[in-house]
């Protein structure tokens, strides 16, 4: 042979017989027939559905910010983490990290958002709970995709409520404690959610435990007002001059003080904004994303995980969606980790 052989594609294709229905709704890509839902997960919006679901995880939106005292946009949040890229479709999602295709081994629903209307912030915070509490007593997991941190109050003691007599620790990632006594006279605004918990009794200080804290505010008045508490905290010094795996260790077993039980709860402002830029009140300095991955792996994969929250995230300041990846992966990994859970048990 003196020529070169001529390249070709000559079979291009692995074309179905019928091309028009080779491919279900989860096959397709995420962006395409998008129902709306988590991961295009079913949706069990009431009651009766959720029941008949028979859901261990239940996806829930909480789509409130009149509680941002900086930059707003929360609101949108939900559906951004819903609508996240991803890459493969729930049918045959499969975790690297921890060697497990989560929906083989879990029943997870979107049970859609808590029915808020703007304006009315007292009424969201009720119908939040009610919401969140409807969830848990169905016997799933709720998972709230927020918002601002002002949902926490009213989504963790609806699960302390349900669980009631027994107790809730909660492990809490952030930038800023969230512990303030009031915002321009507001009390539940997004700066005050974790006082409320603690005032009025839902978690105890001492089993209250934050990770990632740093900058310039709480002031100095809310710090002495949580070391009356007993309330527990690791600082980002902390965690780069220990590392965030020891540092998380310590605060599950702080958490477990008494509780049997974890609440989690992540303002996706505990990761540096140079990776989570889209959140309202961003600080410098903060965890990497693949920091917080392995830490949600690590909480959810030890304890028994009662409910969790992401929140914070504020679409109109995301770049490539780069903030609402990281708050979807987040939610993935603990249902990942909850899975994983499961299959070893059985």
């Amino acid at each position: 042979m003196t020529d070169a052989p001529d390249f070709r594609i000559e079979h291009s294709e692995l074309r179905g017989d019928d091309e028009f229905s080779e491919f279900t709704t989860t096959d397709l890509p995420y962006y395409s027939d998008w129902r709306g839902s988590f991961e295009k997960l079913p949706w069990a919006t009431d009651d009766e559905a959720l029941r008949a679901a028979d859901a261990d995880v239940a996806i829930v939106g909480a789509p409130l910010d009149e509680g941002t005292s900086s930059r707003p946009g929360a609101r949108f949040g939900p559906r951004a983490i819903r609508m996240a890229p991803t890459a493969w479709g729930s049918d045959y999602a499969w975790s690297i990290q921890l060697d497990v295709e989560p929906y083989e081994h879990l029943t997870v629903v979107d049970a859609g958002d808590a029915p808020i209307v703007p304006t009315r912030f007292e009424r969201a915070l009720r119908v939040i709970h009610e919401k969140v509490f409807r969830v848990a007593s169905a016997g799933a997991v709720p998972i709230v995709l927020g918002g601002d941190h002002s949902i926490t109050y009213p989504s963790a003691a609806a699960v302390a409520r349900h669980v009631w007599p027994r107790k809730v620790g909660v492990v809490h990632f952030d930038a800023h404690a969230d512990t303030g006594a009031d915002q321009w006279g507001n009390l539940y605004g997004h700066g005050e959610p974790m006082r409320r918990l603690i005032e009025e009794g839902w978690v105890a200080g001492p089993n209250f435990v934050q990770v990632g804290l740093r900058g310039y505010w709480p002031e100095q008045e809310t710090w002495d007002w949580m070391r009356e508490q007993g309330l527990r905290w690791h600082t980002m010094v902390e965690v780069e001059e220990r590392g965030s795996e020891a540092v998380i260790s310590d605060a599950i077993a702080e958490a477990l003080d008494g509780p049997d039980c974890i609440y989690l709860s992540v303002d996706i402002d505990v990761v540096d904004p140079g990776m989570a830029p889209a959140t309202g009140t961003p600080e410098s300095g903060g965890m990497l994303a693949r920091e917080l991955l392995r830490s949600v792996r690590q909480i959810v994969g030890r304890v028994e995980l009662v409910g969790m929250d992401v929140v914070e995230v504020s679409p109109p300041y995301d770049h490539a969606e780069v903030t609402a990846i990281l708050a979807h992966r987040t939610v993935m990994e603990a249902i990942s980790a909850l899975a994983k859970r499961r299959a070893d048990a059985r």
